[in-house]
């Protein structure tokens, strides 16, 4: 049985992790995993069976919204999301069976590693390619979803990051509607890891359904303050500091497995600098890119305009 400054720890980490979410459109899962991990002392497959089991609500309801105002394109949702169903179900089967001792650095090993790609992606300032007419392969997507999904429940998350990320790199839709399709398609994701881990811990499951509450209820709590915040707040600067601080809750683990867990400290501090370092190259790059997109918008309109003659 959790104690109630336990619970108060987890639904904190169910309430910071919709405030990322709400502000970049991913990142509830790795986030919350990644806290419950390191402040509520969760064992990896118990927190990631807590996380997917509380998403079941959230990627349900979610996938509704999307598909109301037209982001959701339902060829792609079978594509993409039912090889990541696969895909999460086998993760949450192998995180099961792993041993504490093993499973920790290895789940750290893939959050650090997710952590780097929100550094890497947002660095670049957020830029989205002009979108292509001709569409993924599906094969393509097939083994996106795969790979996506057996992230995202070994990972206890990590669907967002590498599918929405990809997919928006390649540029071959709207924003919107891959961000809708893949969130969308996440709930089938998460229906197969939380019933992998159901068949492998359901009596675990059924013990931690205190913590899948306050996760939800953290969660629920956070998503009106996020959905105020997300037009104030820069989303380059919190996508960069959020994917540091993955990295560096989670390399020292990852290091430490390896048998150099000396000074560690200075790795947090140097993940910290560097993360700090891109992410402010991140927001002044976006500037950048704002300002040539609003001057190539404003020669558009000018070639488009009648030209004035002369001689009339």
């Amino acid at each position: 049985m959790l104690k109630l400054h336990t619970l108060l720890l987890i639904s904190l980490a169910g309430f910071a992790a919709q405030l990322v979410d709400g502000g970049l459109g991913m990142g509830f899962g790795v986030t919350s995993t990644t806290m419950l991990i390191m402040l509520a002392g969760c064992t990896p497959a118990a927190a990631s069976a807590v996380v997917h089991t509380a998403e079941l609500g959230t990627t349900l309801v979610s996938g509704i919204a999307h598909t109301r105002f037209g982001n959701v394109d339902w060829r792609t949702v079978a594509a993409i999301g039912i090889p990541g169903a696969v895909g999460a179900f086998i993760g949450s089967t192998v995180l099961v069976r792993l041993s504490t001792e093993s499973a920790r650095p290895i789940m750290s090993l893939i959050l650090a590693l997710i952590g780097l790609n929100l550094m890497l992606r947002f660095s670049r300032g957020l830029t989205h390619r002009v979108a292509k007419q001709k569409p993924h392969s599906k094969t393509f997507l097939a083994g996106l979803g795969l790979v996506g999904g057996f992230v995202d429940a070994t990972g206890g998350g990590g669907w967002g990051p590498v599918t929405t990320s990809t997919l928006l790199s390649a540029g071959r839709s709207e924003p919107r509607r891959i961000v809708g399709t893949v969130n969308t398609a996440e709930f089938l994701v998460t229906l197969a890891a939380t019933l992998g881990f159901a068949i492998g811990m359901w009596q675990d499951l059924l013990a931690n359904l205190a913590a899948v509450i306050a996760l939800l209820v953290g969660g629920v709590i956070a998503a009106p303050v996020a959905a105020w915040l997300v037009s104030r707040l820069n989303p380059i600067a919190l996508g960069g500091i959020v994917g540091a601080l993955i990295v560096a809750l989670n390399l020292p683990v990852v290091l430490g497995a390896l048998g150099l867990d000396q000074h560690l400290w200075i790795v947090r501090v140097l993940v910290l600098a560097i993360g700090a370092v891109l992410t402010w190259r991140g927001v002044v790059r976006a500037r950048v890119n704002s300002k040539a997109a609003s001057r190539a918008e404003g020669a558009t309109v000018v070639d488009k305009q009648e030209p004035v003659h002369a001689n009339r």
